[in-house]
């Protein structure tokens, strides 16, 4: 079996194999039914030989033969049984022998175990073809995207405390998200990885989902039903480090082969773990193959790269001293910049309606736009700093909150600089930051209110959306890993009825236009009022791209404005057909009614306006339920709060300066 000079290698060594997998790793043999290959990068390795339970773990019985400058190879003629367990024992130069596992296995044995399993992922027949025209015909970019984030083994459990298999998730999973109206779900990482307080994000399997749940058919099986429901399935990936275990990729060969060689660059001390060398093309061809292979073999819809920042930054969490600049004596990894315009370069070419998204948390430019412009190719950013400035706003006592009205106002003005979505994860309800409604200020039913009202302000705000699972009937402690969540709750009323309030704004959000189809562009946004901080109010428009519209209007104290008058773009008749206030929400059940007829008193810029009652931390959403052809001219002139035009001034002039 002579393979110097094969395509697949001489790509592999270029940098460009984008499915490397299936050249690597331990697979049935394409050149003879009923044979195997085994093939292995260890470029610096004395000798490479395949161990496991079919040779009784005999280091000489399968030796490997180097086939080019750095890959090894060997042949079998038989075919394993499916879930032999095997690893490679690789010699280091200086005679030291690890025990390693394949680096492109499909499947690992569970924790605390870490063998390498053989399985071939083909074969599944797909059920999917729907779902997959569908992604064509509606792309995401104009599409409702409201997205719940969960981990897949503190979800729910058996009643023993063992998480659900893949197959039992997509049983309870799939019907609650769907009924709750959530387009996506966001698992964090299923790739193995060995620890379980890491929740998925240190991995020594890149293409492999975890068998902590089963085997990779069942997370087939459970992508499938997903797409059955309608609901698109994103999976957190994490190409910025990995774990220094000694099975795994860490001094593979005996030396620093998937990382960088000094630690100045190659090693997170705050995180304990290694950070790839992309500046090694065959370590470019193992990282993209692996985002490809989810795409192709999974089926997955969209892939949300974690710790972006921490790639892009040769001085991230760095001390002077500890840190080598590039070629120009910039901070930036300009080898990682190379890699991710590649990474998504790559992925696009192959899969054109993916959802690449960054978990960047700094102010790197064009994160979302084309390599060809510069950009780094992604086509969604995380909004970090939407996140922290609303969630600090939500945390304060209300009579502070007009101090820090730019937390509720400044994210519009950069929030068409990238496609962004709105997070409010994991990372905000665990090490002591408290759970979404425990942030919340005030006594339980304030503290409801402001969750509910934070929601649909979230809702409202342009940007696709994410939501952490439990915030959903405001789960009160923490979010645990090692444990479900509190479902009991949903058995208490003013749970039940939180449930119910994200399962109406959810729903409400996926069919009302306004919200979704001009996320990223000042054509589907504008403001009426965003400068009465002292009474903590706001309120601003969305717009659709046939010009139908919403007025939104938030409140953010628990204080009841009676007689607040705001400008509107029609004369007409208005209606409110969303309200946190809601009774059956738990809410006090004001409402403005739907008889709200604007009057020809000029305000906010507009010639008409309509005077609202506002309740105590609410938000709520009207409509023009019937317009005048042409607004009428306007005979009064009411000048109520501060330079309340200004919003719309400023506007207009940085829509000139674009």
């Amino acid at each position: 079996m002579c393979e110097q000079g094969s395509v697949p290698l001489y790509l592999f060594h270029q940098g460009t194999n984008a499915k490397a997998y299936e050249y690597l790793g331990l697979r049935a043999y394409s050149g003879e039914e009923g044979a195997m290959s085994c093939r292995v990068w260890a470029p610096n390795a004395l000798a490479v030989s395949l161990v496991g339970d079919f040779n009784a773990w005999n280091e000489e019985a399968h030796p490997l033969h180097k086939v080019s400058d750095g890959v090894w190879t060997c042949f079998l003629p038989e075919m394993l049984p499916e879930f032999t367990l095997y690893k490679f024992c690789v010699t280091a130069k200086d005679g030291q022998k690890t025990y390693k596992s394949d680096p492109y296995a499909y499947h690992y044995e569970t924790r605390p175990g870490n063998a390498s399993l053989y399985y071939e992922v083909d074969g599944y027949v797909w059920q999917d073809e729907a779902w997959q025209r569908a992604k064509k015909r509606k792309p995401h970019y104009a599409q409702p995207v409201n997205i719940y984030e969960l981990h897949a083994g503190s979800w729910r459990r058996y009643p023993d405390g063992n998480p659900y298999s893949y197959e039992k998730l997509a049983q309870e999973l799939v019907p609650y998200v769907q009924e709750l109206g959530y387009t996506h779900i966001e698992l964090m990482p299923l790739t193995e990885y060995p620890y379980d307080a890491s929740w998925g994000y240190q991995v020594t399997g890149y293409f492999a989902p975890t068998s902590r749940y089963g085997t990779p058919k069942g997370f087939m099986r459970f992508v499938d039903a997903c797409h059955a429901a309608g609901i698109g399935v994103i999976m957190d990936w994490v190409p910025a480090h990995f774990p220094k275990d000694e099975a795994g990729l860490a001094r593979f060969d005996g030396t620093p082969c998937y990382e960088y060689g000094d630690p100045r660059k190659g090693e997170h001390k705050d995180w304990g773990t290694l950070v790839f060398d992309y500046g090694r093309n065959e370590v470019v061809s193992f990282l993209v193959s692996s985002a490809v292979f989810w795409l192709e073999k999974y089926h997955i819809d969209g892939i949300r790269v974690d710790a972006v920042a921490s790639m892009l930054y040769l001085d991230y969490s760095r001390e002077d001293g500890e840190w080598l600049p590039n070629r120009d004596g910039g901070r930036e990894n300009l080898e990682a910049v190379a890699f991710l315009q590649k990474l998504n370069e790559t992925v696009f070419a192959l899969f054109p309606e993916v959802m690449m998204i960054a978990e960047e948390s700094t102010a790197w430019p064009m994160v979302s736009k084309p390599t060809f412009c510069g950009g780094l190719g992604f086509n969604y950013k995380w909004n970090m700093g939407w996140m922290n400035d609303m969630l600090h706003y939500m945390s304060l006592d209300p009579i502070y909150r007009k101090f820090n009205h730019d937390n509720i106002t400044f994210s519009f003005f950069y929030a068409f600089s990238e496609n962004f979505i709105l997070p409010v994860s994991h990372d905000e309800v665990v090490y002591g930051k408290g759970s979404l409604v425990q942030k919340m200020p005030g006594s339980w039913q304030e503290k409801l209110a402001g969750a509910r009202a934070f929601a649909a302000y979230m809702m409202a705000h342009p940007g696709k959306k994410l939501m952490f699972m439990g915030n959903e009937f405001c789960q009160v402690n923490e979010w645990n890993f090692e444990k479900a969540l509190d479902w009991d709750l949903l058995r208490e009323p003013s749970h039940y009825r939180q449930w119910t309030f994200f399962k109406a704004l959810n729903t409400f959000y996926s069919q009302n236009t306004p919200l979704w189809e001009i996320d990223f562009s000042w054509e589907g946004f504008s403001w009426i009022s965003n400068d009465d901080y002292t009474q903590s109010v706001i309120a601003f428009r969305r717009v659709d791209k046939k010009g139908k519209e919403l007025i939104v209007v938030c409140n953010f104290v628990p204080v009841r404005r009676e007689h607040y008058r705001i400008g509107v773009p029609w004369e007409g008749i208005y209606e409110e057909v969303f309200s946190t206030d809601c009774a059956e929400f738990g809410g006090g059940g004001a409402t403005n009614g739907n008889q709200i007829r604007s009057q020809p008193l000029g305000m906010h810029g507009f010639e008409q306006s309509v005077e609202l009652t506002l309740p105590p931390l609410s938000v709520f959403y009207l409509r023009c339920r019937r317009k005048k052809p042409q607004p009428k001219p306007a005979v009064a002139e009411l000048e109520i709060g501060r330079g309340q035009g200004a919003a719309r001034g400023a506007q207009g002039a940085y829509m000139q300066g674009r």
